[in-house]
């Protein structure tokens, strides 16, 4: 702890371990003015803090612990004007709907002095302060949901959604051919037969399994090969048919694969796996 002098300094209070109070200017002060000047408007009660009539109401009788189905109306009436009559020469706009709850409040007050009325079939008369209570009851509530609500974490506030990108190579995966490209390109296969076609009748014995084999052998030691090429217009339309029964047949026990790059490319065709 280090001690000033006062001998050193005149008229500069002692400093206790150089801590001041404020700065002024830059400068360090050490003790409070004592012809400080503090305007009446320095010091003001803000309604803007209150979400409303309501809310106001709800914290003056949470703050002295009343029971809320039974108000002391007369002390917090008395209050509530305290605090409304603080701003009422100042902010007439905000303290307006201020102002309707306390002339509620004056009116539950003149109706609880007033002898009570009897009802028809000898019921107990409502309570004024009922629909007071009901209105308090459900606004508190409310404002006890939308807490629970603001303390639950939330994307921007608390808490930031990651985001990673991981550039790499995949393979790539070509679009399965539909039955309706395989008819397409048959009906295609067709119309060039029939324009090389010869009207000779004659008698042949075709072997699915003969063709089958010699397509396993032309698609040997190729990458892919164009379903056009299988075929030859020339040999007729029993033998484009018995071939196209091969392919169906191959591509059935997944000895080969049927390809295309895009949606109504040409479509090709590979072994399914590796001689060996």
């Amino acid at each position: 702890m280090t001690t000033a002098n006062p001998a050193d300094a005149p008229g500069m209070p002692v400093v206790v371990d150089q801590v001041a109070l404020a700065r002024l200017y830059g400068e360090p002060l050490f003790a409070l003015p004592t012809d400080l000047y503090i305007p009446p408007d320095a010091l003001e009660v803000f309604l803007e803090a209150f979400e409303g009539p309501l809310d106001l109401l709800l914290y003056l009788i949470r703050k002295q612990n009343f029971n809320i189905l039974d108000i002391p109306m007369a002390g917090v009436t008395r209050q509530y004007l305290a605090y409304v009559e603080e701003i009422r020469s100042r902010n007439l706009e905000l303290a307006a709907e201020y102002l309707l709850m306390a002339a509620m409040l004056i009116e539950i007050k003149s109706r609880m002095l007033l002898p009570p009325r009897k009802q028809e079939g000898g019921a107990e008369p409502e309570d004024p302060r009922a629909e007071l209570v009901r209105r308090l009851l459900e606004y508190e509530q409310m404002k006890l949901a939308a807490l629970r609500l603001s303390q639950m974490p939330q994307h921007g506030r608390d808490f930031l959604k990651a985001q990673v990108f991981i550039e790499q190579s995949l393979q790539p995966r070509f679009p399965a051919v539909q039955v309706r490209q395989l008819q397409q390109a048959w009906r295609d296969i067709l119309q060039r037969a029939q324009l090389v076609q010869h009207h000779k009748i004659t008698r042949a014995e075709l072997s699915v399994r003969e063709y089958m084999s010699r397509v396993l052998k032309t698609l040997q030691g190729r990458r892919f090969v164009a379903l056009e090429d299988l075929f030859e217009p020339g040999q007729g339309r029993s033998v484009l048919v018995v071939i196209f029964i091969a392919l169906l047949e191959l591509a059935k026990e997944a000895l080969i694969e049927i390809t295309q790059a895009e949606a109504f490319a040409p479509i090709y065709l590979r072994l399914a796996y590796t001689p060996v």
